[in-house]
């Protein structure tokens, strides 16, 4: 089963929980035991766990990212956003998470994130669902 989700971001970096989306997809799916794959296929997105209980995790990981990759930094890239492909890169574009019991195998606070580096957009991040 694949299902596609939509997400629109309202700032260059920004982190958007969509485990509750991702769920919905894994319910739907009736998979009782399985993997769940979340996947953008964007080059300046990524997908990422972690912390979804406050506010400020994501906070902080942008703000540490823009340190640690700061934009306009003298990068070669024509377009002006080879600070978001290289986010990109240093996350990743997917993730896998175990299926038990028909729900997603998360810790108490983890949470799953659409990493926006490169907004505003709309973008699609595509949910396979996998049972066995």
């Amino acid at each position: 089963m694949l299902e596609v989700i939509t997400v629109t971001t309202h700032s260059r970096n920004e982190m958007v929980d969509i485990t509750s989306k991702v769920r919905e997809v894994v319910e739907r799916s009736e998979v009782k035991e399985g993997i769940c794959v979340i996947y953008t296929a964007h080059t300046t997105a990524a997908i990422t766990i972690n912390e979804n209980a406050d506010p400020a995790v994501p906070q902080d990981i942008t703000s540490f990212f823009n340190k640690l990759v700061p934009p306009n930094a003298g990068y070669k890239h024509a377009e002006g956003n080879s600070d978001s492909h290289i986010k990109t890169t240093l996350v990743s574009p997917s993730i896998t998470v175990i299926i038990h019991e028909g729900k997603l195998l998360l810790g108490t606070w983890q949470g799953i994130f659409f990493c926006e580096y490169d907004g505003p957009r709309t973008r699609k991040v595509f949910v396979k669902v996998v049972e066995g």
